[in-house]
């Protein structure tokens, strides 16, 4: 059976964006995408809520096509090029013709079960990046497995919060390092399923 896991860059303060969205100010870089490659390679299926989906689907695509993109964004580029992909959106229309057109779209009643299905039916984890809202929702269900928090070295002081207010979530800390050559810790939770 898969696991689903959740990984989410945030910063010191609890925040997964800046305000508006703005993620220029978390620290990304060569070792940020090295740690997403080798996550990339465990997976199966990548899970989007709608937002990430259009930040993965406008840049990714181009990335793959760029013949000056070094060699970790290029198969990265290359992985999220060929995995499957849900999306969990009760209002996007995708067009075949879209970059990643053939990306399977379920609404928000679906989700959960379709998730399940997908968790019981692979041998290949379901991977998240960002997707806080989704994230937050299935956190409550009990429904991720493993999330990992790298914790950026930046306090944003405002933005979008990681986690909703309330939200009830149990998770064990089962490893903590720091990300060789960077100031980016990696927690990582298993997810505890709700009593």
């Amino acid at each position: 059976m898969a696991k689903l896991i959740f990984s989410n860059l945030v910063s010191l303060d609890g925040y997964c964006a800046g305000p508006g969205g703005d993620l220029s100010r978390l620290p990304m870089g060569p070792v940020f995408d090295e740690h997403n490659l080798a996550l990339l390679k465990t997976a199966g299926t990548l899970v989007f809520g709608r937002i990430t989906f259009g930040l993965f689907q406008n840049f990714w695509p181009q990335v793959e096509q760029d013949a000056s993109a070094g060699p970790v964004l290029a198969e990265i580029a290359a992985l999220t090029g060929r995995l499957d992909k849900l999306v969990v959106s009760d209002s996007l229309a995708l067009p075949a013709t879209a970059p990643w057109g053939d990306a399977e779209v379920v609404g928000r009643a679906q989700a959960h079960a379709r998730i399940q299905a997908l968790k019981s039916n692979s041998d290949r984890d379901l991977l998240a990046y960002g997707s806080h809202v989704l994230m937050n929702d299935l956190l409550a269900q009990g429904m991720v497995d493993e999330l990992r928090l790298l914790m950026g070295n930046v306090v944003l002081g405002e933005g979008v919060r990681l986690f909703e207010s309330g939200l009830p979530a149990a998770l064990v800390l089962i490893e903590e390092r720091r990300l060789e050559g960077s100031d980016i810790v990696m927690l990582r939770y298993a997810g505890v399923p709700p009593v």
